[in-house]
């Protein structure tokens, strides 16, 4: 594989995370530390978080996009997970952080049957499992709500990336039956901006890194296929609860990924999206009426030095678990 593609794939993750505290005045501003958001409406209207809360309180889903590891968006999060909690107690949290696989896992958890680092060694929690995650579960824990393990098994995921739609159409009926009906649905635009964050519209554009790229693709529709699916069961297990879908943000934003996919096969169901955005001026998220945008301070460079950033890139892809395609 060249070496534009061992990085692609490498940096996968890191491109496309997604994943703030509420100030206390009612007519927020700019944040002012890290932990603080700013969120606004369609119109760019600052919004506090006790209207907020009245407004999604409705909704049958609600989606929080993040910027993976951004403490100001999980402190919103869990503010927000409490907030709509007290005002509909019927709640339901999914979590992209956590695969369908570990289901179990979460419930023996969630069951007092296992302790915090059993949890995380049983259900493979994310590294930033603690500082991102634990109040989310734990408020669900002494609260009785349920925990939706939401994405798809990583290693049906990274043998789509390997092998294409190929590999979910040989699968064994027993293994194929966990994954959705659809697992690669069209959703326009989607693809588009896909290719685009990961640098797919220019460069090499050779048979072999057109495909890779497609199945890479395929694996972000089978993760988003998975997540909307699993919330529609929820919806199913547990009616007239609401759904509150915490993921990366470029799962949800732009309505596309998962949402769209939500909306194909569920057009009535009320889905609202909050989507998060580092910085100011120009590039400011464009959302619908309905859904919000929050500002979060902007996360310190990972690295400046270019030579440095790539020798980490390529030793993350070189410790990578080989998955079982056969």
């Amino acid at each position: 594989m060249k070496i534009t593609g061992l990085i692609t794939t490498a940096f996968l993750g890191l491109l496309l995370q997604g994943c703030t505290a509420m100030p206390p005045a009612e007519d927020p501003g700019a944040p002012v530390t890290f932990y603080d958001t700013t969120v606004r409406d369609h119109q760019q209207q600052p919004v506090p978080l006790s209207r907020l809360v009245d407004d999604l309180a409705t909704a049958d889903v609600v989606v929080i996009g993040e910027f993976h590891g951004h403490q100001g968006a999980h402190l919103l999060q869990a503010r927000l997970q409490a907030s709509l909690h007290q005002r509909r107690p019927g709640q339901v949290l999914a979590m992209e952080a956590f695969n369908t696989d570990v289901q179990a896992a979460i419930d023996r958890y969630l069951g007092d049957k296992l302790g915090e680092d059993e949890l995380i060694e049983d259900a493979s929690a994310w590294d930033n499992y603690r500082g991102s995650y634990r109040p989310l579960m734990e408020y669900a824990r002494q609260h009785r709500i349920p925990v939706i393990a939401a994405n798809a098994p990583s290693e049906l995921v990274r043998c789509t990336g390997r092998e294409g739609a190929a590999y979910v159409e040989s699968l064994p009926e027993d293994r194929r039956q966990a994954l959705p009906s659809e697992p690669f649905p069209q959703v326009p635009g989607y693809r588009e901006r896909f290719f685009e964050t990961l640098g797919g519209g220019h460069g090499d554009h050779s048979a072999e890194n057109r495909e890779r790229l497609e199945n890479t693709y395929l694996a972000q529709l089978l993760r988003d296929s998975t997540m909307a699916a699993q919330i529609l069961k929820a919806r199913q297990d547990f009616p007239d609860h609401q759904v509150l879908m915490i993921t990366g943000t470029f799962h949800s934003e732009q309505r596309q990924g998962l949402v769209a996919i939500l909306e194909q096969r569920a057009p009535g169901l009320e889905v609202r999206v909050l989507t998060p955005f580092m910085g100011e001026g120009e590039g400011q998220p464009a959302v619908v009426q309905g859904d919000y945008w929050y500002q979060l301070w902007p996360l310190p460079p990972r690295y400046r030095d270019e030579n440095r950033e790539r020798q980490q890139m390529m030793e993350q892809f070189r410790n990578r678990p080989t998955p079982d395609c056969s």
